[in-house]
């Protein structure tokens, strides 16, 4: 999936329109990170209600997202996760993006997702502890004792697909909650350039040193607020030493030999299979 293309369909926004009565709207509804569908069949999709009292729950906090398709979008955080509707049911994100739910409609549940957290952590100031309140056209959270601003976090991280000839890295996180391999990923620190993290993450991670640096493509994560920025990196030397805190397999694989892997809909899955099509036998 080409990521800029749910911006073909979505415009988003901080100020909602004037909505006529009776008119539908999308919402984007979270108990945590488990994610409100209506499930239709094999297919699942977002509900769309002309109120939101229709859930008949209790709301923690409601924002404004956007349009999606001239629908307005909001993303909804609950205190509970008992729905009372017939046919719908919370289930978690990540989950959902292996289970079927649409790629773009999973960016657009991933950016509600961020915003609600961003709400709930920023109630209030954490430079004098005053309560804030909504900045007039900003997604933005206002001190009104010492004015600070307080935006949506977002923590850059990179991912890499390392390849030494034909092979490429995976290795297997003792945090995963399935049994699959992937490449490896990190934090930027601060003071710290995308190419010096991606040297450090490989050497801490995995013991080798990596060269010819190139940058990939990017994703929206939100597990908890990241943003995903891919690159591709060739091996310069050393030998696999895993860092037993995080890993506790790591090897080199060919097209051949790969071992269980993510599923698609993440920028892993994508950087994976990049190196599958270009190592492929005809």
């Amino acid at each position: 999936m080409d990521n800029q293309s749910i911006y073909e369909r979505f415009q988003p926004g901080v100020v909602p329109s004037n909505v006529e009565e009776g008119e539908k709207a999308y919402y984007f509804i979270f108990y945590g990170n488990e994610l409100l569908v209506e499930l239709l069949g094999k297919e699942i999709t977002i509900p769309c209600f002309a109120s939101l009292e229709k859930i008949e729950m209790e709301v923690d906090a409601q924002h404004y997202l956007g349009k999606l398709d001239g629908y307005s979008c909001y993303g909804v955080g609950v205190k509970s996760n008992s729905s009372p509707l017939e046919g719908y049911a919370f289930q978690d994100l990540r989950t959902l993006l292996m289970g079927g739910l649409d790629e773009e409609i999973f960016l657009l549940a991933g950016r509600a997702l961020q915003i609600i957290n961003w709400g709930q952590t920023h109630r209030y100031c954490g430079r004098c502890g005053s309560l804030t309140q909504p900045k007039e056209g900003q997604r933005a959270k206002l001190c009104p004792d010492c004015g600070l601003i307080s935006y949506p976090r977002i923590a850059p991280a990179i991912i890499v697909a390392v390849m030494k000839d034909d092979q490429l890295l995976l290795a297997h996180n003792r945090n995963f909650p399935y049994n699959f391999y992937s490449i490896l990923a990190g934090f930027v620190e601060a003071g710290e350039t995308f190419e010096d993290c991606i040297r450090r993450e490989v050497q801490e991670e995995a013991g080798i040193q990596v060269k010819n640096i190139k940058y990939f493509g990017s994703q929206p994560w939100p597990f908890p607020h990241s943003l995903m920025v891919g690159f591709t990196a060739d091996y310069a030397g050393g030998e696999i030493v895993i860092d037993e805190t995080e890993l506790d397999k790591a090897d080199w694989f060919s097209v051949d030999n790969l071992p269980p892997l993510p599923a698609q809909g993440s920028i892993a899955r994508r950087l994976i299979d990049w190196f599958i099509e270009k190592y492929s036998k005809e």
